[in-house]
């Protein structure tokens, strides 16, 4: 079982920046993707992006935050970022980590393991 743990959430104003992490721990070897979902205040939880590095490294997002977010990997520290620049009041929300063996669809059934989640507030 994978643990994992996010952070770096916190209140920023409309059009600033902010760097989520999520570190991963317990049998990381079996796992080679990670996930991004939020979900705001009376909203569905819903998928951010995603990154896979089982051979070459690849990306995905949600239309609405390409260009805006990029998600990246320190394989040293086994932790993923979720950096999260121009952001909006609608990005509000909790967001959360997960991790997969191989899949980066935007179910979040295919993901087996969640972090805690952490609370980004935009403020307008």
């Amino acid at each position: 079982q994978v643990q994992l743990a996010e952070s770096g959430g916190g209140l920023v104003q409309a059009g600033g920046s902010l760097r989520l992490s999520c570190a991963a721990s317990g049998r990381t070897f079996s796992s080679y993707a990670r996930g991004w979902f939020r979900q705001g205040p009376g909203k569905e939880r819903e998928f951010v992006g995603a990154i896979n590095w089982r051979s070459v490294t690849r990306t995905y997002y949600r239309d609405t935050v390409k260009g805006r977010f990029t998600i990246s990997r320190d394989n040293a520290k086994n932790t993923v970022y979720l950096q999260m620049n121009s952001l909006k009041p609608e990005d509000t929300a909790v967001y959360y980590c997960a991790s997969s063996a191989d899949y980066t669809g935007s179910s979040y059934y295919g993901y087996d393991a969640w972090g805690q989640g952490t609370q980004v507030t935009v403020s307008s």
